[in-house]
């Protein structure tokens, strides 16, 4: 248990220190994760100071991390050469010009939870449509967190559901079984969650006025933008798909005299710095985050978990609670499926619990605790993008809310999807 405090330090000084300052901008997540991560190293026990740095440094340096940080900074060039040679402004008139007022925040998530279904990565949604999502607010005087909120809520959609995303991919793998299974129980989850949320976004819609002095865009400068969405639906590797957008944004914008090549290079370099502390915060939630997994703070968790289930209900609760703590120990859903999928499957087995159905609650769980978590890749990408704080983003987040209640209440009532009951899945 001892080993879980870091989580307890880190909330501490955040949340007392801004509810104490009154304002959560006081208290910078940076500071936060430092102070966790100095009491991290103090409190693991046996070894060298010299051997706790080392094993910090690796969770912080850990592939899929370093991964965010690579997106982190590719990310922010693009957003900035975008912006400086017009495609933000270009591409939130056209949406402006296209839509009915009343259907541009139905509009946007709907928008957002194809594209993510479509290249199965919420960070790549939420890198594609923040932008968009932050120019259509400040045109209507919508409020920016809302905004952002409904694009991060689309981007879980598709995350939850796609056949090519990383966590629908684990979470079938460790189950043994096939990702249509494993989407037809999901979908029984995950569209009520989603047409609720598309209702609450029609009925907050309804008080949008768009400018009526919107003009026709120069069509050209929308171009960075379709083709980041068009090639990412493609399949192509995110941090390609944004090069790609950096030097699409940076010939449009030296050809249309928006900026020369060094207004190119500086809005670049201006983007990535805008980066800076999303990539610290990743650092050290990566370092502190190792020395809660190596002083057995998760292999604690599972223990106590799984210590007294009785029957399917309190085994499918405690794949849940699994999922969700263990997400929010390692801030990556798809580490945290890895970490606990085997686990799920013995307890599924052993309980009787369907595997297509354990596979599920894993995938939707994790999403569900993905949005809560203000240290989550999607959070800070959103919040740096948008120059906002997570806590902002959090707040107005309805779908990952919705999906974790459907999928409670399916797991209180015993519900089984129609489609899996009486078949055996097919496992492999």
């Amino acid at each position: 248990m001892l080993a879980l405090s870091p989580m307890l330090v880190f909330m501490a000084v955040y949340l007392v220190g801004s509810i104490l300052a009154g304002d959560f901008y006081k208290v910078p997540l940076t500071v936060a994760f430092l102070a966790a991560s100095a009491y991290a190293v103090c409190i693991t026990p046996k070894l060298r100071l010299k051997d706790r740095v080392a094993i910090f440094s690796r969770g912080a340096g850990d592939e899929n991390l370093m991964l965010m940080v690579w997106i982190f900074i590719f990310a922010g060039a693009f957003a900035k050469a975008a912006d400086a040679m017009g495609a933000i402004d270009a591409t939130v008139n056209l949406t402006l010009r296209l839509l009915p007022d009343s259907m541009l925040l139905p509009g946007l998530f709907i928008a957002a939870c194809f594209i993510s279904l479509s290249i199965g990565t919420s960070v790549g949604t939420v890198v594609a449509l923040t932008p968009v999502a932050v120019g259509i607010a400040e045109q209507t005087g919508m409020s920016v967190p809302l905004m952002v909120a409904i694009v991060v809520g689309g981007s879980f959609f598709g995350d939850n559901l796609s056949f090519i995303s990383d966590t629908t991919i684990v979470a079938t793998q460790t189950q043994g079984v096939r990702m249509s299974d494993k989407f037809k129980a999901n979908i029984y989850l995950a569209a009520p969650a989603a047409l609720i949320a598309l209702v609450v976004y029609v009925i907050v819609g309804q008080g949008v006025t768009v400018p009526s002095d919107v003009a026709w865009p120069e069509w050209y400068k929308v171009l960075p933008y379709l083709a980041v969405l068009v090639l990412a639906i493609a399949g192509l590797n995110v941090l390609v798909v944004l090069l790609i957008g950096i030097l699409l944004a940076g010939g449009i914008g030296m050809a249309s005299g928006s900026f020369d090549l060094m207004g190119w290079m500086g809005a670049m370099g201006e983007g990535i710095m805008g980066m800076s502390e999303l990539i610290i915060v990743t650092l050290l939630a990566g370092g502190m985050l190792a020395l809660i997994r190596h002083n057995g703070g998760i292999d604690w968790l599972i223990r106590v978990l799984t210590r007294r289930i009785s029957g399917k209900r309190g085994a499918k609760l405690t794949i849940a609670l699994l999922v969700v703590l263990a997400d929010l120990c390692t801030a990556n859903n798809t580490i945290a499926l890895i970490t606990v999928g085997p686990v799920a499957r013995d307890i599924a087995d052993r309980y009787g619990v369907d595997r297509r159905v354990s596979a599920s609650l894993l995938d939707t769980f994790s999403c569900f605790a993905q949005g809560l978590i203000p240290y989550g890749a999607q959070l800070l990408m959103a919040a740096g993008l948008a120059a906002i704080t997570p806590f902002d983003i959090i707040r107005y987040l309805y779908y990952p809310l919705l999906l974790g209640v459907i999928a409670a209440l399916g797991i209180v009532f015993n519900f089984q999807p129609r489609t899996l009951r009486g078949v055996k899945g097919e496992k492999r």
